[in-house]
C-alpha cells in the first residue's frame, strides 16, 4: 500500500448517486479518486478521475493502486433499461462488475468497502436485478475486507432521471403521466443524505460488516411523492395512470433495438414498491434524514 494520505475511491463516481458520494467525501477533506469509464467530471479540481471499466477486470487493480477504501455505486447508462447487446445489464454490471471490483480490491490491498445495493436484494428474489444485487453483496461479504452494505429505497435529487422526468412533463402537459396505479410504497431518500450516510459508514466502527436498509423518514405512495413535488413547485396537475400491461405491450417491440429507450422489464422496475426497515440504520448511523418536501425545496423552484 502506498504511503501518504488515505485515498477513497468511488466506483461509479460520475453517476447520480456515486457523484454525490464523491462530492460529499471531498467536502470532508478526503482524498477522492473516481473510477469511471466516462470522462464527465463530478467536481472539477476536487477529485482525481481514473479510467476503469468493470467489464474489463484486468485493468481494475491498477486503477485501485494506493486506495485504502472503496465505495461501489455502479449503474449502467439509462438504468434500469437494459441493453444486452451493449453489455448494459444488471448481471454484467451490478453483479459481475462488483465481483471483479472486489477481486481487484483484494489484490490492491483495499481495507474497507461500502457497497450501494438496493432494498429487496435477495438470493431468491423474484426479479433478476435484486438477484444481481445479492450476487454483488455476496462478493463483498465473502471478500475478507471490512464492509458496509447499504440497501437504499427510492433515491431522488437534482440529477435523478425519475422524479425529474415527471416534473419535466408537468411543464409541458396539463397532467403527469404515471405507469401503474401509483399506489406502490416508497421511502424516498434524498441523494445528499445517502451520500452522507455512505461517508459516515467509512468512519463508523459500528457500521463495520453491517447490512443496512436506507430510506427517508416517510413512507409514501408514488402518487403522494409526485403530488408533493408538484406542490413544492407551485403547480397543479392531475396524474394520468397508464395500465402496466398496456405499457409493456407498447414497449415490447423496442427490445429489438440495440439500445432500447424502454423495455417491459424496466416497467416492472419502475412500478415496484420499495419499503424499508430503517431501525438498524438509525441505531448504527444516526443522522437526521430530510423529509421529502424539505429536500425538494432545496433544488425545485416555485413557478
Amino acid at each position: 500500500m502506498a504511503s501518504g494520505p488515505k485515498v477513497v475511491a468511488v466506483a461509479g463516481g460520475t453517476g447520480f448517486v456515486g457523484g454525490a458520494i464523491a462530492r460529499e467525501l471531498a467536502s470532508r477533506g478526503e482524498r477522492v479518486v473516481v473510477l469511471s469509464h466516462r470522462k464527465r467530471p463530478v467536481a472539477p479540481g476536487s477529485v482525481e478521475i481514473r479510467a476503469a471499466d468493470v467489464t474489463r477486470p484486468d485493468d481494475l487493480a491498477a486503477a485501485l493502486a494506493g486506495v485504502d477504501s472503496l465505495v461501489i455505486s455502479l449503474a449502467f447508462p439509462n438504468s434500469p433499461v437494459e441493453a444486452p447487446r451493449r453489455g448494459r445489464t444488471f448481471e454484467l454490471v451490478d453483479a459481475a462488475g462488483t465481483e471483479a471490483l472486489v477481486a481487484a480490491a483484494k489484490r490492491a490491498g483495499v481495507r474497507r468497502i461500502v457497497y450501494l445495493s438496493g432494498a429487496g436484494a435477495a438470493a431468491d428474489a423474484p426479479k433478476h436485478w435484486f438477484r444481481a444485487k445479492w450476487r454483488a453483496e455476496e462478493a463483498v461479504r465473502g471478500s475478507g475486507i471490512t464492509y458496509t452494505i447499504l440497501r437504499p429505497s427510492w433515491i431522488y435529487g437534482p440529477g435523478d432521471r425519475s422524479l425529474n422526468r415527471f416534473l419535466g412533463m408537468a411543464r409541458r402537459l396539463p397532467f403527469v403521466p404515471q405507469i401503474g396505479n401509483g399506489r406502490q410504497l416508497m421511502a424516498p431518500v434524498f441523494v445528499d443524505d445517502v451520500a452522507a450516510l455512505a461517508a459516515d459508514a467509512l468512519a463508523t466502527p459500528a457500521a463495520e460488516n453491517a447490512t443496512l436498509e436506507v430510506g427517508g423518514p416517510e413512507t409514501l405512495t408514488m402518487d403522494e411523492i409526485i403530488r408533493t413535488a408538484l406542490r413544492v413547485q407551485g403547480r397543479r396537475r392531475f396524474i394520468l395512470h397508464a395500465p402496466v400491461i398496456l405499457m409493456k405491450l407498447m414497449t415490447a417491440p423496442l427490445t429489438l433495438l440495440p439500445v432500447p429507450p424502454m423495455r417491459p422489464s424496466a416497467i416492472d422496475f419502475v412500478v415496484q414498491a420499495a419499503p424499508v426497515d430503517t431501525a438498524a440504520l438509525s441505531a448504527v448511523l444516526p443522522r437526521r434524514l430530510r423529509p421529502l418536501d424539505e429536500a425538494l425545496a432545496t433544488y425545485l423552484k416555485r413557478k
